[in-house]
């Protein structure tokens, strides 16, 4: 006997019997061979390669007081993580305070006070803000690591360059949040992170980069530095930039190991010389230790320019 189609909507990604139910798909197709049996109420199709929100949209349908908090919520906000947090793959779910504890396999419940602007829908599920998240976070990492994630949050590049970006949320929003959560856990990590939180820092390694600096006492560098030529063309876009100084730091990742992008860097490096700047190269094995290489590289670069530490 031939299997009756599933609506689209609930092929895409998982989805709750509440929402097969809703769409006039009859319980015993939702027991087919086609279907995982992901939860208790939870179905995804078993072709399926979906993922973040679209595969756990269903754990915030199953009811309408779930929501995905925490480490789930930073990976549907795209949030750097770091190593001793990327690897807690249980689904993070809170309801709010007063209803039960979130039971499921698999699955980490939570009990929260969320005031209304803080839970948002976006992309198919219901989630913590921006904002909110961020502040969750804070209870779980490093002042180090909550700095990178809200440099995420908030980085934004202006239409200059080559691919503009719009922020997440603001340094204000967070501001706001942690002064309307004074006695959350964490609070005291987010309000050491939130002096350190710039507008331009496109990943984590750049944002240990700079922190490392003003760590170790040198200038803080620039964010969103665009060089442009005599005629007043964008030509380049350090990760960070000494403007006084035209040092220029650039974070190389793993991807620069590819033939081609070892080709663009050295052009780069020959342009920023041609417009007067002193490209500091750093690779990840300078932001390792205590005592990371990226400062004596870079002291070194600033004093070679005419920086003297005061």
């Amino acid at each position: 006997m031939r299997r009756a189609t599933l609506p689209e909507h609930l092929t895409t990604g998982s989805f709750s019997v509440r929402a097969s139910d809703k769409a006039g798909v009859t319980r015993s197709r939702t027991l087919a061979k086609d279907l995982v049996l992901v939860s208790r109420g939870i179905r995804m199709p078993a072709a399926s390669d979906a993922s973040g929100a679209a595969a756990l949209r269903a754990y915030t349908d199953v009811d309408d007081s779930s929501i995905l908090v925490s480490l789930s919520a930073a990976r549907i906000w795209g949030i750097p993580l770091p190593a001793n947090r990327s690897g807690d793959w249980r689904i993070h779910i809170a309801r709010r305070r007063g209803f039960s504890f979130p039971r499921r396999v698999n699955v980490a419940g939570h009990l929260l006070t969320l005031l209304p602007e803080e839970a948002v829908e976006y992309d198919g599920v219901r989630l913590t803000s921006p904002a909110r998240t961020w502040l969750d976070l804070a209870a779980l990492l490093s002042v180090e690591d909550l700095v990178a994630a809200g440099d995420h949050l908030v980085c934004s590049h202006g239409p200059s360059f080559p691919v503009p970006k719009e922020a997440l949320c603001s340094i204000e929003e967070l501001i706001v949040i942690v002064g309307r959560h004074p006695g959350m856990r964490g609070v005291r990590t987010a309000r050491a992170a939130l002096e350190l939180i710039r507008v331009g820092a496109d990943s984590a390694p750049e944002t240990h980069m700079r922190v490392a600096l003003v760590y170790a006492n040198l200038p803080e560098p620039k964010l969103n530095h665009v060089v442009r030529n005599h005629f007043g063309q964008p030509v380049l876009w350090p990760d960070a930039a000494y403007l006084e100084y035209r040092v220029s730091l650039q974070y190389d990742g793993q991807y620069h190991g590819d033939p081609q992008q070892h080709l663009r860097d050295i052009d780069r490096q020959e342009k920023s010389l041609a417009h007067g700047w002193l490209e500091v190269r750093i690779s990840k094995h300078d932001l390792e230790g205590e005592r990371p290489a990226v400062v004596h590289k870079v002291r070194r670069a600033l004093q070679s320019r005419g920086w003297r530490a005061r």
